[in-house]
């Protein structure tokens, strides 16, 4: 409850442009309040911290009233949130509105508010405090990022020939949800031979064969909500084609340089360059098509992204991807991809899983 009052009291803090915010996006309102409901908006301002919500959630927010204001209303929270503003967030005349809310229902809501009171879009407010990770917020990744190596682990040890990628991602399901986590960050991408090639390939009923490359991208998210990412791609029943080898080769040592481009102050178009500089020198930047990285928290996308032009500045705290690929169409696809934690030393990575490539015995 701590750590959320003072993110309020961050966000209340840094209004510049407005007097109060309506915080409506639910995973910005559990960032900042800790609810979890389907249902609820966040009023901040420096008067007053307010969690507007519905009859449904009346009992599951009480422990939330020893840090904000909790008012309970009808289930079309937005329209009321709108017409009480002058007791929700006193004395504001500017009251800011997450940019993502729909036209029709701003539209709806200016007619609604006290005379007086002027809405306006902001945009990333609660993002920009989402960027830097507590030691909590660390922690957890963590957590969603230790289950990983155990089902690598078990890809590693196990049988691929002759299993379809959807039965083996159903697998990977399995074993994250019985360890205990209720959900993944996203479906597992498991995707052999030439289906490698599609950077968000589908599982398909299709039987994997032996000396196929297979990229498994997996992620866990835990009780509190934090996404782990992480890439691997095997090779299934033994040694692949020897100029798939020698990709993957390549793929690792770009994927080494831009890890050790993470670092504080380093420039997230900067260290996309140094990781991708390592496939063109090869003369396969045009089979490396996406970023090479994006920010973690209570999404798997979130900033600050690592990609050609991005200006965004890492500092401790932030999460990040380092995920380069090559994607040779009609043969093979590689990506390797570990989750890293920004520290005042450099970079501490999260996802412990060897990335040698593994050949499966079958």
């Amino acid at each position: 409850m701590a750590e959320h009052a003072e993110r309020v009291d961050r966000l209340a803090a840094g209004l510049a442009e407005v007097d109060a915010l309506l915080v409506t996006e639910l995973l910005n309102v559990r960032y900042l309040t800790g609810y979890t409901g389907s249902n609820g908006i966040a009023v901040v301002s420096p008067a007053r911290r307010v969690l507007v919500t519905d009859f449904r959630y009346q009992e599951a927010v009480q422990p939330l009233r020893a840090v904000l204001d909790v008012e309970v209303l009808d289930r079309d929270i937005a329209a009321r949130t709108a017409e009480g503003l002058e007791e929700l967030a006193p004395g504001a005349e500017r009251v800011g509105f997450e940019a993502s809310l729909p036209y029709g229902l701003v539209e709806r809501l200016r007619g609604l508010v006290p005379v007086g009171v002027e809405l306006v879009p902001v945009e990333g407010a609660v993002e920009a405090l989402r960027r830097v990770k507590s030691a909590t917020e660390v922690a957890a990744t963590r957590h969603a990022s230790d289950v990983l190596e155990d089902v690598y682990g078990r890809i590693a040890a196990g049988r691929l020939v002759g299993r379809t990628e959807a039965d083996v991602a159903w697998e990977i399901e399995r074993t994250i949800r019985e360890a205990g986590f209720p959900e993944l960050s996203f479906a597992p991408i498991v995707a052999a031979g030439a289906h490698g090639a599609l950077p968000h390939a589908e599982p398909r009923d299709v039987a994997i064969e032996r000396g196929d490359l297979v990229v498994v991208d997996i992620g866990a998210r835990g009780a509190s909500g934090y996404c782990s990412d992480c890439t691997r791609t095997f090779a299934a029943g033994g040694p692949p084609d020897p100029a798939a080898a020698a990709d993957y080769a390549l793929v690792l040592d770009a994927q080494l340089a831009g890890l050790g481009a993470v670092r504080p102050g380093a420039v997230g178009g900067l260290v996309d360059q140094t990781a991708r500089a390592v496939i063109e020198a090869a003369g396969a930047g045009e089979l490396f098509g996406h970023g090479l990285g994006h920010g973690t928290g209570l999404e798997v996308h979130e900033g600050p992204t690592l990609r050609h032009g991005s200006e965004d500045v890492l500092e401790p705290g932030n999460l990040v991807t380092v995920e380069p690929g090559l994607y040779r169409p009609g043969r093979w696809g590689i990506r390797i991809e570990d989750h890293v934690a920004v520290t005042e030393a450099g970079h501490e990575v999260l996802t412990g899983f060897t990335k040698d490539l593994v050949e499966t015995a079958g």
